[in-house]
């Protein structure tokens, strides 16, 4: 794929060379090469495949900032006083001018498959138009190329973000309706159940976003969003859960293969050695040193069922359950996403022992789940070429069971076709699979501030999480849910510790960190981290919960919610370039 966008940049350089809402593309002597065939169409179309995820920092680092991960420092989104006008971003247009140019082009091209390649555009404008409306909340919508004596739509005011949804929902359908291509073996192509898929992510979002945000009185509009993810989840056919070769390691192997496992992943990116294309799981993930070190919290693995499907907090003595038993007879994607007991990892392909790490792990629930056991090249250089998996079946299956909980309209066998599948796969047992939930967990209710009471929407939510973690959809959930909050008031907490000293992570005999306070103590045991909980309000260090026992807690700084941050602020710049747009509420 990567390949294919070097050559077409080169095309395109003439006709597409805007970089301000001023600018246009302008016709040029390639425009009958590429609008004259349909090759040229496609090698255009191909360079929209750049608005798509990046691949080094990846959708797995989009859950860092969340409830459900404890981070090195805050991010600026969440930092007291770091977003504002001055700092905000994401104002650029330039990828919607490149599929405008294209669209209105083809359509005066007389190539008989051009529909195809429309679609393919009008998928990707809907792709940017959602990002755009996530962010930003109402913005100008532009179907055309922009003359640049247009000066009404060029220094027009924003449009209303549900009027640019409904657009967006009319490039889904058509892409949908035109998009030729109905399968690809490499998972890497734009298809028909690509745009099916996204359109259920697109759907439930604006749907929820509708009930939840009452502030804009348009919960009545919710439910028709809930049915369309609903519809277009029964469209999709062809693909399935992996089940793979390893066994209870199926769920993992789809994030450490090269190859996406088709029989699952809707798209990906296939990443390159030889094209120098790569990413930098294994180092944001593992590295002391480079990226965020993200962990999950005791909050959140609190939520991994048992495997007989019994909540694991049923337990009277969860709070106070060291880590070694509270992982054991777990929902097995538990120890498929963090390092348990049995987990080994080799150095130049020799097997070593690999207990959580200290060293690298704030709360001792350390991330395995998009890096490679290899430690070489990958934990010290940004070259990992495990494929970058971006829309998968479990996300449809998820999509489809959340929009049937919010209409009332879950039956058992919805529920066993998705929620029970799932949990299926993670190798739980008993009525869980096949019987709805009539009565809340407490837990779970409890995690969500009390706001979301219905058992069955609590459980679709547990299942979203679990499945999900680590895939970036989790910000994008806690604001459609209206349940901002938890950014600042989840804590960072980790594993239980009974008191200071040695404990043995990995029941191998050997002790693999030493929690203490004051002066270092001594040790022979060259592989053991030390880790000081010495009393401290110092960002960045960890304590015990009760002092010199209890849970890990680490301060990574403080933490600031505030309504106005379900929207980016207009940055200034922009603002002073066109005042008519105006400034989102609470940031003027």
């Amino acid at each position: 794929m990567k390949n294919i966008q070097y050559i077409v940049s080169i095309i395109l350089f003439a006709a597409v060379t805007s970089c301000n809402l001023d600018e246009f593309p302008v016709d040029t002597a390639s425009n009958q090469a590429i609008f004259g065939s349909a090759n040229g169409l496609e090698l255009y179309s191909n360079s929209f495949y750049n608005i798509l995820p990046g691949t080094d920092v990846g959708v797995f680092q989009g859950d860092d900032v969340s409830d459900l991960v404890a981070r090195n420092g805050v991010d600026n989104y969440l930092a007291v006083n770091a977003l504002s006008p001055i700092t905000s971003s994401g104002w650029s247009w330039s990828d919607l001018r490149n599929i405008n140019y294209f669209i209105e082009n083809a359509e005066k091209s007389s190539v008989i498959e051009k529909n195809h390649y429309i679609g393919m555009a009008r998928f990707f404008r809907a792709l940017f138009y959602f990002d755009k409306v996530k962010r930003f909340g109402d913005v100008p919508w532009i179907d055309q190329t922009i003359e640049i004596t247009d000066s009404v739509t060029l220094y027009g005011s924003r449009d209303d973000r549900f009027m640019v949804m409904d657009k967006v929902l009319e490039d889904l359908d058509f892409a949908i309706e035109n998009i030729t291509l109905t399968s690809d073996a490499s998972s890497t192509r734009i298809t028909k159940h690509v745009a099916r898929a996204y359109k259920t992510r697109i759907a439930l979002f604006e749907a929820s976003y509708r009930k939840y945000h009452a502030e804009y009185g348009m919960q009545g509009t919710a439910d028709a969003w809930y049915q369309e993810v609903v519809n277009t989840a029964n469209e999709i056919t062809g693909f399935t859960l992996h089940q793979g070769a390893l066994g209870d390691r199926s769920y993992r192997e789809i994030f450490i293969t090269k190859t996406p496992f088709a029989d699952e992943t809707i798209l990906a990116v296939a990443l390159d050695a030889s094209l120098q294309v790569f990413s930098s799981a294994n180092r944001r993930f593992i590295s002391p040193t480079f990226g965020n070190r993200p962990s999950l919290t005791r909050n959140f693995v609190n939520t991994y069922l048992k495997l007989d499907g019994t909540p694991f907090t049923n337990n009277p003595e969860y709070k106070t359950t060291p880590f070694v038993e509270e992982v054991k007879n777990r929902d097995l994607r538990l120890k498929q996403t963090v390092r348990l007991g049995d987990y080994h990892r080799t150095e130049n392909g020799v097997p070593v022992v690999a207990p959580p790490n200290f060293n690298q792990t704030f709360t001792g629930y350390q991330p395995i789940k998009w890096s490679y056991d290899e430690r070489f090249p990958y934990d010290d250089e940004s070259r990992n070429d495990n494929a970058h998996i971006i829309m998968r079946y479990a996300e449809v299956l998820l999509n489809k069971a959340e929009a049937l909980a919010e209409l009332g309209t879950m039956t058992p066998g919805q529920w066993t076709e998705t929620i029970g599948a799932l949990r299926a796969r993670a190798g739980i047992t008993g009525s869980t699979l096949t019987t709805l939930p009539s009565v809340a967990d407490p837990y779970m209710a409890n995690y969500y501030k009390g706001k979301f009471t219905d058992p069955v929407l609590l459980e679709v939510f547990r299942e979203r999480a679990v499945e999900l973690v680590f895939e970036g959809l989790r910000p994008d959930d806690l604001r459609r849910w209206h349940i901002g909050e938890l950014f600042e008031d989840s804590p960072m907490n980790g594993m239980y510790v009974p008191g200071l000293g040695e404990y043995d992570l990995n029941s191998d005999g050997k002790m693999d960190v030493l929690f203490y306070q004051g002066t270092k103590p001594v040790s022979t045991n060259p592989a053991i981290a030390f880790v000081d909980v010495s009393p401290s309000s110092a960002a960045g260090r960890l304590q015990l919960s009760n002092g010199t026992s209890g849970e890990v807690i680490f301060n990574p700084g403080v933490r600031q919610w505030m309504e106005k941050k379900y929207l980016y602020p207009i940055p200034e710049s922009d603002l002073i370039r066109n005042p008519a747009l105006g400034q989102n509420p609470g940031w003027e």
